[in-house]
């Protein structure tokens, strides 16, 4: 087992120079939806090449510390042959793999989700360390509704996602712990807090139970936010303030990063959001985990066509350096704007 020392530093090195985590972990089915929004069919060479594109775009690496894999993904290779977890090793950059097999309905609770995949993951463990995954994910979902999440929801999923991080840290593999309050309701943002805060207080809770290594996993969290069909959308400054309040007072300071999801917002709006919550601060690295808000842009621009991958990683670099620039607090609507030289 690798001690806690070692997957520190791997937990460091994600999150070093204000870079963060490109999320290309995207199931066959979420990546084929993403696909017909382009009108580009779904089979498994287009889904390599797509993720070729993004893994070998030009200085992607200064800006991106790791990469969440499927694992179709971590299978495949390069247009040279090259496996793709070791493309990213040559880039600096750490290879990771999604590890749960979805969220299904709890049983007895309408309307909730229970995350699965822990039956086998020991093993599966050993495979995807052999193959060169150095951290891996497993996302809990909490919806709010009218008399959710309870608190069974909250703590099942805590539980899951405490028992994947022993397994994963045992196998020399650095956690990243993702309970996300989805933002697809009409709560207010004081709502999302109160639902973050719990969700996080039972999460450190069963970590601590568990003998997790806090300093040995990162956490991928909601930002504290407005559901999207409220009719108060918060500001950027007030998601910034809730957000680093809530997490001040339940994420300990042991803990070396905190790489927020996307969640469905736009590019730049997550990247805004990031940015105000930056320029607050925070004792751990506050950067990011995207799927969507780091490649909407480049899959639009490649649409498929092997002619347009330069445009597809032009757009891939420039989210990727927006949001670096986020988590230094440096970005700007001039900067998001600016031509490049």
């Amino acid at each position: 087992m690798m001690d806690s020392r070692e997957l520190n530093e791997i937990a460091n090195a994600i999150v070093a120079d204000n870079k963060g985590v490109l999320a290309a972990d995207e199931s066959t089915g979420t990546i084929t939806k993403r696909f017909d929004s382009i009108g580009v069919d779904s089979t498994e060479e287009n889904r390599r090449a797509y993720r070729n594109l993004l893994f070998t775009t030009p200085g992607f690496e200064e800006y991106v510390g790791g990469v969440i894999l499927y694992d179709e993904t971590i299978r495949q290779a390069a247009d040279d042959g090259t496996p793709f977890p070791e493309l990213l090793v040559g880039k600096g950059v750490v290879p990771g793999i999604k590890v749960d097999t979805g969220a299904q309905d709890l049983a007895g609770y309408p309307g909730e989700k229970v995350t699965e995949g822990l039956d086998g993951l020991r093993g599966r463990f050993a495979e995807y360390h052999a193959l060169g995954a150095r951290f891996s994910k497993w996302r809990a979902v909490i919806t709010i509704g009218d008399g959710i999440p309870t608190d069974a929801c909250l703590h099942v999923n805590a539980h899951a996602l405490a028992r994947y991080a022993a397994l994963s840290q045992e196998a020399g593999i650095v956690p990243i712990v993702e309970p996300e309050v989805l933002m697809d309701a009409d709560n207010t943002i004081e709502r999302c807090r109160e639902v973050t805060s719990e969700t996080l207080r039972l999460v450190f809770d069963e970590l601590e139970r568990q003998g997790v290594a806090l300093e040995g996993m990162l956490l991928k969290p909601n930002m504290v936010i407005s559901g999207k069909k409220c009719p108060t959308q918060a500001t950027s400054s007030q998601v910034a303030e809730q957000t680093v309040e809530c997490f001040h007072e339940r994420v300990p300071g042991t803990v070396p990063g905190i790489v927020f999801l996307s969640g469905g917002q736009s590019e730049v709006e997550a990247t805004t959001n990031l940015d105000a919550i930056n320029k607050r601060g925070g004792p751990w690295p506050l950067s990011f985990s995207y799927g969507r808000a780091l490649q909407a842009s480049a899959l639009e621009n490649w649409g498929g066509d092997p002619a347009n991958v330069e445009a597809g990683q032009t757009a891939f670099l420039h989210r990727a350096r927006m949001n670096a620039l986020a988590v230094a607090g440096d970005w700007s609507a001039d900067v998001e704007h600016a031509v490049p030289a």
